[in-house]
């Protein structure tokens, strides 16, 4: 009788022990997702801001105004000036789902936004792809000390973008 409570007061302590090592891994695992996530999103906070394109053509101006929605969303809007008229304008959002990024770009005649894919995202630097149209195919952001610069490109042609912050 003496053994079989030893027994059974053995196993009940190894149970309740294993399941309170399970209960930690699990938490460890939510801490780390979690951690990736926030660093992830963190990662994208260095494009806020008002931006103004130093490399643009002579006469125009060009600008991207970049704010965070949300830990999961930043939404953009770029625009070029020429003799005071709005001649281009495009409307961004890079939404994070299921934790895949995406980059939306809608032009103003546009019926639906045109989706990159966010193929890469390191510190200050994300690469953004649509193999399925023309141009751009690739969509590149990094910093560059206290700027911004973009390249829009395909297989045969890119486009360079250098911003500089507006105080």
């Amino acid at each position: 009788m003496k053994r079989t409570f030893i027994l059974l007061t053995s196993l009940l302590v190894l149970s309740c022990n294993q399941n309170t090592k399970t209960n930690e891994n699990e938490n460890l695992e939510t801490k780390s997702n979690t951690k990736t996530k926030t660093e992830m999103t963190e990662n994208l906070d260095w494009l806020t801001g008002n931006w103004k394109r130093l490399n643009e053509e002579a006469g125009k101006e060009t600008f991207e105004n970049w704010e965070k929605i949300s830990p999961s969303e930043y939404s953009g809007i770029g625009f070029t000036i020429q003799k005071g008229d709005t001649i281009s304008q495009e409307k961004m959002d890079i939404i994070e789902t299921n934790g895949k990024w995406t980059l939306f770009v809608k032009m103003p005649n546009d019926k639906e936004a045109t989706k990159f894919e966010m193929t890469e995202l390191k510190n200050n630097e994300f690469v953004c792809v649509n193999d399925s149209i023309d141009f751009p195919k690739k969509i590149k952001y990094w910093t560059d000390g206290e700027k911004i610069k973009a390249k829009i490109s395909n297989e045969e042609m890119e486009i360079p973008f250098e911003f500089s912050r507006i105080k």
